[in-house]
């Protein structure tokens, strides 16, 4: 028997409210936070992952009061990243109402965050996200890890990465291809796949949805568990109900909204 895979609508936030870019730049406004998040509650989105995107470059922690006003109206799960620099942090979060927690630059500058993350919450409540970008080493073709939203090389190899993250205790991978962030030309299948391979827990691909199609595409070809979407959910481009009747018809069982029924 087939899961039922996830769509997960993701906002981005920056100073209180949703922003959308390309290969994160070029920010624009979409909206509010809660008002958002409740919209797409109501379409059927499985998830909701809200990033404070600039927490980590101003070295500051995730804005708690947002994400609080966010829980408190949501009933299904509610994902958090942002400036989570500790376990300490982490707990302030889950707290606050999150239901997972999504690590990035803290778990690259401390590991053994992961793990201490994992034995105090548990590991379906860690998540770690990896902004991965195509690069060329040594003669071959790899994807490089960078933190601080997209703007810090790391040297790590995402695959690599993604293999230790999981053996550290994150429950899931948040894999974001940084080329196909908002470019809206299809998900990195190959990196996805590579990833998905060498982790045993679910992986989520993000990065260049640009219809529905893309999604299917990443969940049936590239292993992923479920897919992140945004800009043209944003944009109204589509719905997460069509993006759920092309999988659908594709055999990829979805759940749909309490009020809606399978095309």
């Amino acid at each position: 028997m087939m899961l039922t895979r996830r769509l997960i609508v993701c906002l981005d936030v920056q100073g209180g409210r949703v922003v959308k870019g390309t290969r994160f730049a070029s920010l624009r406004d979409v909206g509010d936070p809660l008002e958002l998040a409740e919209f797409y509650e109501r379409e059927g989105a499985d998830e909701i992952t809200f990033l404070d995107i600039s927490a980590s470059m101003e070295d500051r922690g995730t804005l708690l009061d947002v994400v609080r006003r966010t829980a408190e109206r949501l009933f299904i799960p509610l994902t958090v990243g942002g400036g989570v620099r500790s376990a300490s942090e982490m707990a302030q979060v889950l707290r606050a109402g999150a239901d997972k927690v999504s690590v990035n630059s803290s778990a690259v500058k401390n590991p053994a965050m992961l793990e201490e993350c994992a034995e105090r919450f548990g590991s379906q409540c860690v998540v770690s996200s990896i902004d991965a970008k195509l690069c060329q080493a040594d003669g071959r073709v790899r994807w490089e890890v960078y933190t601080h939203g997209g703007s810090r090389r790391t040297g790590l190899d995402a695959v690599e990465w993604a293999a230790e993250c999981a053996r550290r205790g994150a429950g899931e991978i948040l894999l974001t291809s940084i080329d196909g962030d908002g470019a809206r030309t299809g998900y990195d299948i190959a990196l996805t796949r590579a990833v998905s391979e060498v982790v045993t827990v679910p992986v989520i691909a993000s990065g260049g949805a640009g219809n529905g199609g893309h999604v299917r595409d990443v969940l049936l070809n590239g292993g992923a568990d479920a897919a992140l979407v945004a800009g043209i959910l944003h944009d109204g481009l589509t719905t997460v109900g069509a993006i759920k009747a092309e999988l659908d018809v594709a055999g990829l069982p979805v759940r749909y909204a309490p009020e809606r029924v399978a095309p």
